[in-house]
């Protein structure tokens, strides 16, 4: 006869697991993050050059979530250039510069690639 007592919990391998787990979700989300960068960067318009060269990412993984958020740290006169070139913006003598969409395009496949590859990861059996 074989027998088998356990006392106490599993709450450190637990712990263990879910540490692992977030940073191997985090590595993931590290590369598509980065190929969002470049791609941000490669699509943005360029008069100096400064605000293509001033994207970079966050992380945030929490509890049941994780978020890569954009960023563009390019801020001149208190506006982020990267927002004007989007949206659009007036002219100090009333006129009106119009938007270009070059975030949505440049950012559009790097989702793409991100869901197919989350994809496959929630439908593989191993």
């Amino acid at each position: 006869m074989i027998r088998f007592e356990h006392k106490g919990d599993f709450s450190k391998i637990t712990k263990f697991l879910e540490k692992a787990k977030l940073g191997s979700r985090a590595k993931i989300l590290d590369k598509y993050a980065q190929e969002g960068v470049k791609a941000l960067m490669s699509a943005t318009p360029v008069d100096s050059g400064r605000t293509a060269g001033s994207w970079y990412y966050e992380i945030e993984d929490g509890k049941g979530m994780a978020k890569i958020n954009f960023c563009n740290s390019y801020i001149n006169k208190g506006i982020s250039i990267a927002i004007i070139l989007q949206f659009g913006h007036g002219t100090g003598t009333g006129g009106w510069v119009e938007g270009r969409d070059y975030i949505n395009p440049a950012i559009q496949p790097v989702f793409e690639n991100l869901a197919d590859a989350a994809w496959r990861e929630v439908t593989s059996r191993e």
